[in-house]
């Protein structure tokens, strides 16, 4: 099997049930974000990260497989894998609320740089940010249906943002570096 096909060449790419559309339509251009977004966090999990870290990201990776899935189908066809759900949502809550409460309280804007792991963190959340603006668009526009996908990309920066942190504590940054001068 060759790992290329020569069908995009034309500048055209095939959802998940046949249908073609071009490559800077809005589905690959949120699947292409969302697949940065964990390509990155796998990164992140390869790097300097505690074993938690690594343990969270794990499962987020396998969760942002399956909303690339969905953003990747086309609209009638049925998903191959089960849709990102308010469960899956609620479970980063959960495991963002204890991360947070094992930092403490933030009072002001951070920056990026207490530690590589938690740099490398930062990093991955604003890539996250950014696939969330690509799905933001298809939900509004009407080209996406679960706006639980939307929903857990929007958790998921906030997690990143709290596991930023608690790597920065754990390599002994004793508080965090504030973008005023505080």
């Amino acid at each position: 099997m060759k790992l290329y096909t020569r069908t995009g060449d034309e500048g055209y790419t095939g959802l998940l049930g046949k249908e073609r559309v071009p490559k800077y339509d809005l589905r690959p251009e949120a699947y292409g974000q969302v697949d940065e977004a964990q390509a990155v966090l796998g990164l992140c999990r390869a790097g300097p990260l505690s074993r938690r870290g690594r343990d969270l990201l794990l499962p987020i990776e396998r969760d942002l497989y399956y909303i690339m899935v969905e953003l990747a189908t086309a609209p009638g066809v049925e998903l191959s894998t089960p849709p990102i759900t308010a469960e899956r949502v609620a479970w980063l809550e959960r495991v963002t609320d204890e991360l947070s409460q094992a930092v403490g309280p933030f009072t002001d804007f951070v920056l990026p740089g207490d530690s590589q792991a938690g740099a490398l963190v930062h990093l991955a959340r604003t890539v996250v940010r950014r696939a969330e603006r690509a799905v933001a668009r298809l939900l509004h526009e009407g080209d996406l249906e679960n706006a639980e996908a939307l929903r857990y990309l929007n958790r998921l920066s906030s997690f990143l943002f709290a596991l930023a942190r608690y790597e920065d504590m754990l390599a002994g940054a004793d508080r965090p570096t504030f973008a005023r001068e505080v």
